[in-house]
């Protein structure tokens, strides 16, 4: 079996989750539960940064200490992961033991390689970011993910990593591998970066005045700087350094946000070639998601919460309009209006429309039970190049695509119902061509529910108990979807999946 090991960013411990922290983990759920059922043995994990000077200023603002305050947020983001249908493997967190072990003995393995020196830092800070910033990178004086932050500038001594020793090494990295960075827009940014680092190169990797951090390995007067630490939580997550780590490592993709694409492409594969590490397969950075031309996050003052979000159409409905409406490789905007729109277009009227037809109409012409006719029909041939698309945009993560696939074949079974019009053929006692439709139907609401079960796993599971199909469809195998099961079953009743609200109130967060 393959293994597929899959990480998102871990969140930065300084408030609740809100719906840009759940886009990243929705999407990479949906990566992952089509990875099963691939077939793949798959390894998910994600978790919380809590370390750092934003989340000591954010304990201190609510009067608590730093642990008491990222035991609660951690709590807070596993209640929401877990309502969301979010199947990680791992979570973990970067307060605990096996993390600081692991960072402790990646820091051994570079520093004993010779890539750590010391010295002072002069330069600008930005606290929302935990990065230093060039003052190329400041728009008016400020940094532009988030504008509302002032930017300071410190002085101060500091360990530093020689990270320009690695530059043709990286490079190299990318020339070999031109789908290490996705989507190709992020990969040529990088590339220039790193390109314009010179050999003596250095990057600022303590801070000396955060009491918040893990401390620097032989010098207590310091702490790993924050980024240099989090993103040693994919090997934390893997059990490294403990002995058989390399089953789960290297990591075949890191999901990321677009501010973060620099630390994990660059810095992060620079540190573990330093220390004599195999780096991660790919990165993955998808976009922003946006209301009203400003991205959600509490730094930069907009968000929507997630109570709201789910408690309108629950949470499988957010789950796929979240990966329907936005891009996985591109910016999007959230709407309620488009919210609303898509839930009734599509998941009420479209799919949740068809599974209501296609029960009630085995259930009265046929006593319940699916007709065992294996007879192709053109919406079999539909559902075969459909399943092919779909696989195709999921290999390549465009989860969008894929959706877009799943729900065409929605769109053709409703109109194939239409088109054969079962109830004229049981009027006529058309039994044969009654049989042969309600049989190809069968199959295709089957396809359409396995392809839906990476967006959508608590909806379609109760279509797949419905449909009569035997076990779970989150480990149904991709043989069920190529050649889907043929007769035989007995189909059950099942409540309206995505039921009209008389009225959806218009919300707004304050």
């Amino acid at each position: 079996m393959t293994k597929y090991y899959i990480t998102t960013a871990i969140d930065y411990s300084n408030g609740e989750p809100h719906l840009g922290h759940a886009y990243e983990k929705i999407g990479a759920d949906c990566v992952a539960r089509y990875r099963r059922l691939r077939g793949h043995d798959v390894y998910f994990s994600i978790g919380m940064d809590e370390h750092g000077q934003k989340v000591a200023q954010a304990a201190e603002a609510a009067g608590s200490d730093p642990q008491a305050w990222v035991d609660g947020i951690a709590q807070q983001f596993q209640a929401a992961w877990s309502e969301l249908s979010i199947s990680h493997d791992a979570f973990i967190r970067t307060t605990e033991p096996r993390h600081h072990g692991a960072v402790e003995e990646l820091f051994r393995r570079i520093q004993h390689s010779g890539h750590i020196s010391q010295g002072t830092y002069e330069g600008y800070y930005c606290v929302g970011c935990e990065a230093f910033k060039l003052e190329k990178d400041l728009v008016d004086g400020k940094c532009p993910v988030h504008p509302t932050r002032e930017v300071k500038w410190l002085e101060e001594p500091n360990f530093f990593f020689e990270i320009g020793r690695f530059r043709q090494k990286l490079l190299d990295l990318y020339d070999a591998n031109p789908g290490f960075i996705k989507p190709k827009s992020k990969s040529n940014e990088v590339y220039n970066v790193v390109s314009e680092w010179t050999d003596d190169q250095k990057m600022s990797v303590s801070r000396a005045r955060v009491p918040w951090g893990i401390p620097w390995p032989g010098d207590d007067s310091h702490v790993v700087y924050v980024w240099f630490e989090a993103v040693i939580n994919y090997l934390s997550a893997a059990a490294f350094p403990n002995p058989g780590y390399e089953a789960i490592w290297p990591a075949d993709v890191h999901v990321i946000g677009p501010d973060i694409v620099r630390f994990h492409a660059a810095m992060w594969p620079a540190m573990l070639m330093a220390a004599d590490v195999e780096v991660p397969r790919q990165v993955w950075c998808h976009g922003w998601v946006s209301t009203g031309g400003a991205r959600f996050s509490k730094s930069a003052g907009v968000a929507v919460t997630l109570r709201n979000l789910i408690d309108r159409h629950g949470s499988d409905a957010l789950r796929y309009f979240v990966l329907r409406e936005i891009p996985w490789n591109a910016d999007g905007n959230f709407t309620w209006e488009r919210f609303d729109t898509r839930y009734t277009a599509e998941l009420a009227d479209g799919y949740g429309n068809l599974v209501s037809r296609v029960l009630a109409m085995i259930r009265r012409y046929r006593n319940a039970m699916v007709p065992d006719v294996s007879t192709p029909t053109p919406l079999d041939t539909a559902g075969d190049e459909l399943v092919a698309a779909y696989r195709g945009a999921m290999d390549g993560h465009l989860l969008h695509e894929g959706a877009d696939h799943a729900w065409k074949l929605v769109d053709r079974a409703n109109g194939f119902v239409e088109q054969r019009a079962p109830w004229n053929l049981a009027k006529g006692g058309q039994d044969a061509e009654l049989d042969e439709t309600l049989a190809a139907l069968s199959r295709a609401l089957a396809r359409i529910t396995l392809m839906a079960s990476p967006f959508m796993p608590g909806k379609t599971q109760a279509v797949w108990e419905a449909l009569g199909l035997p076990g779970e469809v989150s480990t149904a195998s991709w043989q069920a979807l190529e050649q889907p099961p043929t007769g035989g079953g007995s189909v059950q009743r099942l409540a309206p999946l995505f039921p009209k609200p008389a009225h959806v109130p218009q919300a707004v967060d304050k």
